[in-house]
């Protein structure tokens, strides 16, 4: 079974992802216990996209958040470097780019906004992948990203990490295409940075307005912000 390294080589990410694309959604919303849907409802809510926008939806996975973003009436792509889970979103009906985030394959000033959803701590290089996804938004457009975070309640958060280190796998050895996959995930989310340090990643890549919001107790944060003007 395919699984990334922390290091999160490029091409053991995008090996990784193919494996686990055929069952990828289903395996989400069995270990978050339905929450995942609540998470993107409200990321779709405070991206607020309005009609005639144009929004990157870059580490799209399967195009769900695509999907939910394209509702409003803005015109909305699913990028992502796995095509495993491009095609697993087939029927899915929005525009598919298979792109690095490191090298997007789009003009600067291109978009009205950029969404990362559940997918940013898998980057290689997270400030790069956020200079580049500044480069083909328009001045004064918007980034949210919605991620695993850091549960504030210490009791809460070591059970958090007990629960994606022990249980997540357990479960996707049942449910999952790729279960090996899921030990990559559980430990990518306690390595990842905590809702301020991902706030001066952003910051530091040259957003503005920079703020962020907790969901569930911390367990799920959005950050957003803005680039600027000039």
């Amino acid at each position: 079974m395919s699984r990334a390294s922390l290091e999160k080589k490029p091409r053991e990410v995008a090996e990784m992802f193919n494996g686990v694309a055929r069952r990828y959604d289903r395996t989400n919303s069995v270990l978050t216990l339905g929450y995942d849907r609540r998470w993107r409802e409200m990321t779709r809510k405070v991206l607020d996209a309005q009609a005639g926008e144009r929004v990157l939806d870059l580490a799209a996975g399967t195009g769900v958040s695509t999907v939910a973003f394209a509702r409003t009436g803005a015109w909305c792509v699913a990028a992502d470097f796995s095509v495993g889970m491009l095609s697993s979103g087939a029927a899915r009906e929005v525009p598919k780019v298979a792109a690095d985030a490191m090298r997007l394959p789009f003009a600067d000033n291109s978009f009205n906004a950029v969404t990362v959803v559940f997918g940013i701590r898998n980057f290689y290089d997270t400030e790069a992948a956020l200079r580049e996804m500044m480069r083909v938004v328009k001045p004064g457009g918007r980034l949210l990203v919605c991620e695993f975070s850091r549960p504030r309640f210490a009791p809460l958060r070591a059970l958090f990490h007990w629960g994606m280190k022990r249980v997540a796998p357990a479960i996707a050895r049942v449910v999952s295409s790729n279960p090996e996959a899921y030990r990559y995930l559980g430990e990518s989310i306690k390595d990842w940075h905590s809702q301020r340090g991902l706030a001066e990643v952003v910051a530091k890549a040259g957003w503005g307005e920079v703020e962020w919001m907790n969901l569930t107790f911390g367990v799920v944060a959005l950050h957003r912000a803005k680039k600027p003007a000039t």
